[in-house]
């Protein structure tokens, strides 16, 4: 049975944004471990490249853990389909004729705006938006130097 009301943000993610709502954290939260899965031999060659170039900076940031994998790879694939399907229409257009003369939208932008929609809906779990970076604020480096406690 589903929960009403919005899913909540994992704890990393509100504790790198400062907690805005001032609400108690969830301390109870699975802790799985924060290290990066491996990318999985199955992704296409793109895919790969976005795993490459995401992975690391989601587990300096801790948020991505050991179990993580899956949906990682779920956006990989949707950011590789639709790099695709919008390099197709590039080369062919938004619209092919049928043989009856009709225009009709080549199923290239269907695999596109859905692709887009996955891609939105993974960025928002990793918080790889823009206005989730907005939001974030990274812990302060504790240099050592105890003179500024003062």
């Amino acid at each position: 049975m589903a929960t009403a009301g919005r899913r909540p943000k994992p704890t990393n993610l509100k504790i790198l944004e400062g907690n805005p709502g001032k609400r108690a954290l969830n301390r109870n939260e699975p802790k799985p471990k924060p290290i990066a899965p491996k990318c999985p031999t199955w992704l296409d060659k793109e895919a790969k490249k976005e795993w490459k170039r995401v992975a690391p900076e989601l587990e300096r940031l801790g948020l991505l853990t050991i179990v993580d994998g899956t949906a990682l790879a779920a956006y990989c694939q949707a950011y590789s389909r639709w790099k695709q399907a919008e390099e197709i229409l590039q080369v062919e257009g938004l619209t092919f004729a049928t043989e009856s003369g009709y225009l009709m939208p080549r199923p290239e932008v269907k695999i596109a705006e859905k692709s887009m929609q996955l891609i939105k809906s993974f960025c928002a779990e990793f918080g790889l938006t823009p206005s989730s970076r907005g939001r974030m604020s990274l812990p302060e480096v504790d240099d050592g130097d105890d003179f500024f406690g003062f």
